[in-house]
């Protein structure tokens, strides 16, 4: 990056630099609520009513700190986090957790690619099928094609689709009396839905492929500013780290505030009326209709195609740039299609294989199902080498986590142990 682009990154008008700082950490936040998460936050919603709003707060500080630590490791060590857990830790595991994690994100890209096209399909009328390959082979193009300011660009504009389900939630007029009691006081019901239920949000919002994409994410912004080699990329300064936190804070924030007026939304018109059993984020939006009007059914639709064109390139990115960076393969957005055919085969590969399954009518259902199994038992390990990380000086030097990080990070990992354990009980 130049020297008048740095100075505009940080310039006097606190707005201005506000938004040119905003990166990595929005995209990764808003991608958490992806189609396959709406869809989870959607059946929350309308089996358990407002029952489930207080999990937004109480995931806040967690997500933000685990989302800060990856982006902290991928600034301080100039490597995404496989990279970096490659040289200071056994590799066995991280080969056996970039396996289960390109698994769950076929699933998930198939899952969301299905959310997408059925979406689709609604508006138009054309047969969903026709979607599948068109967002998939779309989303290749653009990833594999445009330069990384302009893919990164396309990204972080994406994240303003993401409103769409706050209009809704007003547009569905909600008791609010009882919504802010239910979003300060934990209704907890101890039976299997509501366990279950409370995994799913829990696996949905702390998913290990963030974790990746954060870490590698700020590399490529050191990359775009001419930090070519890991040496010139090693190290951060106060400055990196303070719009570091900024910029993931954001993003956590606008995740969180989504998905808790999508349970708010569903709950207010879907339970409401009794609308309890729904299986997937189109039954929403149709139920949406006659309950909340054409307007909050357009934008629960058309927020379902912009937050899939937003997640899928970071779902297989993720699994990109963890698979290169364990082998030690060229990895990046910015290379050409030549220079990282391997890296870009991967990340095609994992869009593809989601589009087969779901031309071969694989239940999305499943999928979510299957993707939310692996990301659950996943998380809790990959936290905890995460935690190792962050903590090693001899890695992150003086940048090693502080006390409040600690705290927050032992938190979430203690957390997705025990959504985990929760998991398999209810499976037993």
């Amino acid at each position: 990056m130049s020297d008048i682009q740095e100075t505009d990154r940080h310039s006097h008008n606190p707005l201005v630099r506000y938004f040119r700082i905003l990166g990595p950490g929005l995209v990764t936040g808003a991608s958490d609520d992806d189609p396959s998460g709406i869809t989870t936050y959607s059946v929350a919603g309308a089996s358990l009513g407002y029952g489930t709003l207080w999990t937004a707060l109480a995931t806040l500080p967690l997500t933000m700190a685990v989302q800060l630590i990856c982006a902290r490791i991928g600034l301080v060590t100039g490597r995404g986090l496989a990279g970096a857990v490659r040289r200071h830790y056994p590799r066995p595991f991280l080969y056996v957790a970039c396996l289960l994690l390109l698994v769950a994100n076929v699933f998930n890209i198939a899952a969301d690619l299905a959310g997408m096209a059925d979406a689709a399909s609604m508006l138009t009328g054309v047969w969903r099928l026709v979607w599948v390959p068109l967002f998939g082979a779309t989303v290749m193009v653009l990833t594999i094609y445009t330069s990384y300011p302009t893919f990164a660009k396309y990204l972080k504009w994406m994240t303003v689709v993401l409103f769409s389900y706050v209009f809704a939630a007003f547009l569905a007029r909600p008791d609010w009396g009882a919504v802010l009691t239910a979003t300060v006081v934990p209704d907890l019901r101890w039976n299997r839905a509501y366990v279950t239920t409370l995994v799913a949000i829990f696996g949905t919002t702390i998913s290990p492929y963030l974790f990746f994409w954060q870490a590698s994410q700020e590399v490529e912004e050191e990359k775009a500013r001419g930090r070519r080699t890991v040496a010139s990329r090693r190290g951060a300064t106060a400055h990196e780290l303070r719009d570091a936190r900024l910029d993931v804070a954001t993003g956590i924030c606008l995740s969180n505030v989504v998905f808790y007026f999508i349970i708010l939304t569903t709950a207010a018109t879907l339970h409401r009326v009794g609308r309890h059993d729904i299986q997937t984020a189109r039954e929403a939006a149709e139920a949406l209709r006659p309950l909340a009007g054409d307007g909050a059914y357009l934008l629960f639709a058309l927020g379902l195609i912009g937050t899939g064109l937003l997640a899928v390139p970071v779902l297989a990115g993720s699994a990109s740039f963890a698979v290169a960076e364990v082998f030690g393969w060229r990895a990046g957005l910015d290379l050409s299609p030549r220079r990282g055919r391997r890296f870009y085969l991967v990340f095609a590969g994992a869009v593809s294989a989601g589009m087969l399954l779901d031309l071969a009518g694989t239940n999305p259902i499943r999928m979510l199902f299957l993707s939310a199994v692996l990301n659950g038992l996943l998380a809790a390990p990959l936290l905890l080498l995460v935690m190792l990380v962050s903590n090693n000086r001899a890695i992150m030097g003086e940048h090693a986590n502080g006390p409040w990080l600690n705290v927050l990070g032992w938190s979430a990992t203690a957390v997705m142990s025990l959504a985990a354990a929760a998991f398999l009980g209810t499976l037993l």
